[in-house]
């Protein structure tokens, strides 16, 4: 079974992120209390295969070679200070990141709400971006709270975990894996948490010192994040964003305006304009005098330049689908095409053959050509003959999947059942 990307979205009130997450690709849709699904663009294949016309997604849709692809969101409240003290709804906001591979940060950049939430003045958003990171922190941190995640579970068994150490000579990675598998950690990702450390002190050797420091950059690691900039268009945000794009990495920050996003597609599903996601290309009846747009009222009308001016014509975009596409870039995560036929990329026969590429799935990094035919049925891996790319190329079992050869058909033994056959 495939396992899918969860994304935590997390802000605190008047932030914004409720907006952001219904200026999705559809609008937020729940599927749980607090659950539902986004949709990341990617370049589709279909494009380059001249097969837009016949793409017809299952899940999700594609417009003109851009596949919006769905993911699965989080909303999560209780973020508010003093979250990791039990404070509004600190242990749930807690808790629920457990299930989360990736937190986007919704952050008001104008700084017109304060630490909670409330209307005001001069407010720094800095403090905002630090706390996010405090309040997981603090909660990983505490020796007093029993229910603390990492380090006083860390501590409390660390001279067990030693001399198990010692006695089986197991590797640092395999030993903290061990540790860290609660916490949905696998071993690349303690791997790499080693790497980022530069910890080479012999395990036996750490102080609680460095355990803090394991804990640190094993959250860095757990919990990648995209802070969304949030409300650009309002006064004070440029002052804001300049010191923000000093003190903290740039590939991790996006400038958006989910409220602009939001604005564009209710015109734009209302008849008035056509919007161009991610982009600053909007197109009014001016603009198409023979389309069958809607014309504008003059109310209307500055509205829309208002956008164009404050948001678009500024910064390129609303920046909702960015930050879509780095979440999931971080991850390192690669949308895989499975098709039965490898000429016409078509997934079936009889009633399921019309189509083009109708499945993408986002695999995880690493994942090779075998373990994705397990993901995709027992049945593809109990019968499995092989599996081949564009022009009838074998791929051994153990090839790594990457976004050059993303696109594979499997041959089962007769043994297979047709419809599992045709899943693929």
């Amino acid at each position: 079974m495939v396992r899918e990307v969860i994304v935590a979205c997390v802000g605190k009130p008047s932030a914004g992120k409720s907006s952001f997450l219904n200026a999705g690709n559809y609008p937020f849709t729940t599927i749980k209390p607090n659950q539902g699904v986004s949709y990341v663009p990617f370049d589709c294949p279909c494009k380059r295969y001249g097969k837009e016309d016949v793409c017809q997604p299952r899940y999700g849709r594609c417009i003109n070679g851009k596949r919006f692809v769905p993911i699965q969101m989080l909303d999560v409240a209780g973020l508010v200070p003093g979250a990791s003290e039990g404070q509004g709804l600190g242990n749930q906001f807690l808790d629920d990141l457990r299930t989360a591979d990736a937190l986007i940060h919704v952050v008001d950049v104008s700084g017109t709400t304060d630490a909670g939430g409330k209307e005001t003045i001069g407010y720094d958003p800095i403090n905002d971006i630090d706390w996010l990171t405090g309040e997981i922190h603090s909660k990983a941190f505490s020796l007093t709270d029993p229910s603390s995640w990492v380090y006083n579970n860390l501590h409390k068994k660390w001279g067990g975990i030693v001399r198990r150490h010692v006695a089986t000579k197991s590797s640092v990675v395999d030993t903290l894996q061990v540790q860290f598998s609660g916490y949905g950690a696998t071993a690349a990702l303690v791997g790499r948490m080693m790497d980022r450390s530069g910890i080479k002190t012999p395990l036996e050797s750490w102080d609680d010192e460095t355990l803090h420091r394991i804990v640190d950059h094993f959250l860095l690691e757990r919990f990648p994040t995209i802070v969304a900039l949030n409300k650009i268009d309002l006064a004070d945000a440029e002052r804001n964003i300049t010191k923000i794009m000093k003190k903290y990495d740039q590939n991790k920050l996006v400038l958006t305006s989910a409220l602009a996003e939001n604005f564009l597609r209710k015109m734009q599903a209302q008849g008035y304009l056509r919007y161009e996601e991610g982009t600053d290309i909007v197109e009014t009846k001016e603009d198409l005098p023979d389309s069958d747009l809607k014309p504008l009222d003059e109310k209307l009308k500055n509205r829309i330049e208002r956008v164009q001016d404050l948001v678009l014509y500024r910064y390129g975009s609303t920046g909702v689908q960015e930050v879509l596409q780095k979440t999931v870039q971080i991850l390192g995560m690669i949308p895989v095409y499975p098709v039965k036929n490898i000429h016409n990329f078509t997934s079936g026969s009889g009633q399921n053959k019309g189509g083009a590429f109708k499945d993408c799935v986002l695999v995880w990094p690493g994942t090779t050509v075998r373990e994705f035919a397990k993901m995709l049925h027992d049945e593809i891996d109990k019968y499995y003959l092989y599996a081949e790319t564009v022009g009838n190329i074998r791929l051994a079992e153990d090839t790594v999947i990457t976004e050059d050869c993303n696109i594979i058909a499997y041959r089962t033994a007769p043994g297979a059942s047709s419809t599992n056959q045709e899943k693929t």
